[in-house]
């Protein structure tokens, strides 16, 4: 009897992986990761102007390069003429200008150095003044557009983004017929479309950044709301959508031109795509009431409840709630962290400037022994402080820290803020202000929580997933005592492409429910961090003296 597989891909912000799964019990047969080149080498990126693109090219490349490798380790065409289906997930807002035939306009020779003309990162901030002025158009009408993305408009969505290159580019703006985010540009790149306007909008990504609902006339706003806005968006809803589509569903099946690439038939399913942590909270068994946190350079914290349950709660602050954006027929709610891994990431960099500054300059010292210098550091930096930060006495008045590196995301958007540290002294050491950035990563995450459950949407406990989940121990125990409750951990690392595979299991017909296709290929938990009750207290006061000093930074702000 012949198996089925399915192929889960996941774009991730330096990297995109493939695995091959066996659609029966959800074992990963093979995987492949392909690291961006031009992302890799900074191309197109101004990180002092919050600058964060990546061209087409980086995500075409690295689609066929994994997918191929993962046939290829597990046996090549023998198993590929029992693949079933590919789904995709991608980091999200991550918006495109299109032509009239769904081309990125970076993939055409005139834009092909042109930043503007390539996908607008998740976390590029440029458009901060745009969406400030979103938030003040709105509060113009009766109607409250606002309502399912929190009341809050952020510069990482789509409107923002768009508004931004429009008035910053007249070249793209002239030739871009309509504005597409990555998770729905893939399979319409698989399925070998050709019109910009058959572009299948999933509901993920429509609803929690887009501003449409199936409670508005249409689905989006009226033209009239955005021509008042900027007279450059006139006429734009006309060439966007009005139906959307759940991950369940299929977007077609692979054209001809890609199962020649890729070795498979063209009677492989391609599912509607979606955002990496709506897609990794299922894989990561996600279920009513449990914060799924997919943990990585940032965090989005996932949660889903029955319809009848939620009735008319809206929660203020958030990223969003849409019907069927994470399990079709459950309200999935978004929240997250701009910073979670990238203020790790941040503070690594800076101890690392010495060593990649100093030892390159340094005289005797041979190229390759810099090298490996150089390697072991990175590697052994992060476990390093965090074996010496765990060993450190926690009282309420050590070192404080502020987790808005990259502004904040979640409760009430803010990307203009920036992080703090407060109670540096001469005995501060780096163990000390990695200790305090951990504790605010996991503040921040709990002031997520507070605001679920404050504005009447329980938080039963914890879910989890993603890298740093699995890696980090004593970044996982701090948050179990910041947030005192405790935090399962998934056996699997790859959630997000694991969620992905399993909603292309449910597009092809192999499962008639997400919620089958979890029970049956998901992998479980693997460990439970509890609170301690003795760090409990000290981690409540520690958090009272973080939302002082939040509140003071944001009174008073540095731009």
């Amino acid at each position: 009897m012949s198996k089925s597989y399915v192929i889960g891909v996941d774009y991730g912000s330096d990297s995109v992986r493939s695995v091959l799964v066996d659609a029966s019990n959800g074992q990963e047969i093979s995987s492949s990761v392909f690291y961006y080149p031009r992302w890799k080498r900074g191309a197109f990126c101004d990180a002092s102007s919050s600058q964060f693109r990546q061209h087409p090219l980086d995500y075409i490349e690295g689609l066929e390069a994994t997918v191929k490798e993962c046939l290829s380790k597990a046996g090549g065409a023998s198993i590929a003429k029992d693949v079933k289906a590919i789904s995709v997930d991608t980091t999200g807002s991550t918006p495109v200008a299109v032509n009239e035939n769904g081309v990125p306009l970076a993939l055409l020779d005139e834009f092909s150095e042109n930043p503007n003309a390539m996908f607008v990162l998740w976390k590029d901030h440029t458009s901060v003044q745009e969406a400030q002025q979103i938030n003040d158009h709105a509060k113009k009408y009766d109607t409250d557009y606002l309502q399912y993305v929190g009341g809050i408009y952020s510069s990482e969505w789509f409107w923002a983004k768009l508004l931004h290159i429009l008035r910053v580019d007249e070249k793209v703006r002239q030739s871009l017929y309509t504005w597409v985010e990555h998770c729905d540009y893939i399979p319409f790149l698989l399925t070998g479309g050709t019109r910009a306007v058959d572009i299948k909008r999933s509901v993920c990504a429509a609803g929690h950044k887009s501003l449409w609902s199936a409670d508005f006339e249409g689905g989006l706003p009226p033209n009239d709301f955005f021509k008042a806005l900027d007279p450059l968006l006139d006429g734009i809803t006309a060439r966007l959508f009005t139906e959307t589509y759940t991950s369940a569903e299929s977007a077609g099946n692979l054209s001809s031109e890609w199962a020649s690439r890729l070795g498979l038939s063209t009677d492989v399913v391609i599912g509607v795509g979606a955002f990496d942590c709506h897609m990794g909270a299922v894989g990561g068994q996600i279920e009513p009431y449990y914060l799924s946190k997919v943990m990585g350079t940032s965090t989005c914290d996932m949660l889903v409840a029955p319809k009848d349950e939620v009735a008319d709660t809206l929660v203020r602050g958030i990223c969003g709630q849409v019907d069927g954006s994470i399990i079709p027929g459950l309200i999935g709610m978004e929240a997250g962290q701009s910073a979670f891994g990238d203020a790790y990431a941040w503070f690594k960099q800076i101890l690392m400037w010495p060593v990649a500054n100093l030892l390159a300059e340094a005289q005797g010292i041979a190229e390759d022994d810099i090298a490996k210098i150089t390697a072991l550091i990175d590697n052994q930096l992060i476990p390093k402080l965090s074996a010496k930060a765990e060993a450190l006495p926690v009282t309420v008045h050590t070192e404080l820290a502020i987790d808005w590196f990259n502004g904040r995301r979640t409760p009430d958007a803010d990307q203009t803020l920036k992080g703090a540290l407060q109670g540096l002294h001469l005995g501060t050491d780096a163990p000390r202000i990695f200790r305090a950035i951990v504790e605010a990563t996991c503040f921040g995450a709990k002031s997520i929580a507070d605001r679920f459950v404050e504005q009447g949407i329980p938080v039963k406990g914890l879910i989890g997933l993603g890298g740093v989940a699995k890696k980090s121990p004593y970044i996982m125990q701090t948050m179990a005592d910041v947030m005192n409750m405790p935090i399962r951990i998934h056996k699997t690392e790859q959630t997000c492409a694991i969620g992905a595979a399993m909603f292309a299991a449910t597009a092809a017909g192999i499962y008639p429910r997400v919620e089958d296709a979890m029970s049956a290929m998901g992998q479980g938990f693997e460990k439970t961090y509890e609170p301690r009750p003795e760090m409990v207290a000290i981690y409540a006061a520690r958090y009272a003296r973080y939302q002082e000093l939040g509140q003071f930074i944001e009174s008073h702000p540095t731009e």
